[in-house]
């Protein structure tokens, strides 16, 4: 299964569970959601090397530093 079938039916499922109930916040929480696993695996396959996982990801490492702070994945 690619990454995108497997969001997609994740967003099925979701919206099958929310019956008539219309969600707010959409766009954040999914990116939430997937952003953090996403940072905790990558920082995990650079052995903890930020300049190796902001380089894996496209990003600059400042970028990347505010992003694992902002999901407690470092101090």
């Amino acid at each position: 299964m690619s990454l995108r079938d497997a969001v997609n039916q994740s967003l099925v499922t979701y919206f099958d569970q929310m019956g008539d109930e219309m969600p707010t916040g959409l766009y954040e929480m999914v990116i939430s959601e997937v952003e953090r696993p996403l940072l905790s695996h990558v920082m995990q396959q650079a052995q903890n090397n930020q300049c190796k996982a902001a380089q894996m990801l496209g990003l600059n490492r400042g970028t990347l530093r505010k992003k694992l702070k902002h999901y407690q994945l470092i101090d």
